[in-house]
């Protein structure tokens, strides 16, 4: 919950300090910002992320299919009583 009290509150304070500072302001973060995203070492960091995700992608899958087979195994048919 502070969590997302913090993140709103960090929103708030964005939202009216980028509107006090106007379009050049913002046009000049977004250009940083482009810059810094398209940087070699940004961008490596993207693609270990993403090679990481698609090696593990089918573990996942694996593990939510036994797992969704094993609690269905379990609720099974109730016998009447």
């Amino acid at each position: 919950m502070a969590g997302r009290l913090i993140f709103v509150a960090g929103a708030a304070v964005g939202y009216v300090l980028g509107a006090r500072a106007g379009r050049a302001r913002y046009e000049q973060i977004k250009s940083a910002s482009s810059r810094v995203w398209n940087s070699k070492g940004v961008q490596k960091q993207v693609h270990t992320a993403s090679d990481f995700i698609a090696d593990r992608t089918p573990d996942v899958a694996e593990f939510i299919g036994e797992t969704t087979k094993k609690v269905v195994r379990k609720a099974g048919p109730k016998k009447d009583a």
